[in-house]
């Protein structure tokens, strides 16, 4: 068996990152967090999750994200599956996040775009079957 673990994103405002994520998961806190250097660099790193996975954050970010509308490579989302979709999209609008696009029509699932502080593209998913094969049309 095998599952993602953690996501570790380079950013320049761990405050600003938090902000996006603790609106979205509000069940999840920040598990540790530290300062290192990375190549010469000085940073700051934090890990907010829960006991079973987590996004790590550093500080060091130089220049502005990929254009999420171009073919340069690089990350192109990260996506969740959560309970209830409503309830992440009203958390996110009430701490000032709009949605950045929607998602493809489905009779088995609903999903949103929203992008956070540093311009990463982030997928929510709530799933309306239990049927594998429903699920991943």
């Amino acid at each position: 068996m095998a599952r993602l673990e953690h996501v570790n994103l380079v950013g320049k405002d761990i405050e600003k990152s938090l902000a996006f994520y603790q609106a979205a998961f509000p069940h999840w806190s920040i598990r540790a967090e530290g300062e290192g250097e990375w190549y010469g660099k000085p940073r700051r790193w934090v890990h907010f999750g829960d006991d079973h996975q987590y996004l790590a954050f550093s500080d060091f970010g130089e220049g502005e994200n990929r254009d999420l509308t171009g073919h340069s490579m690089g990350l192109a989302h990260i996506a969740f599956a959560v309970n209830n979709l409503d309830a992440v999209i009203k958390r996110l609008n009430q701490s000032g996040f709009p949605i950045y696009k929607s998602g493809a029509d489905s009779l088995h699932r609903k999903n949103i775009y929203f992008l956070d502080n540093d311009g990463f593209e982030v997928e929510f998913t709530e799933y309306l079957s239990d049927i594998p094969s429903e699920r991943n049309s």
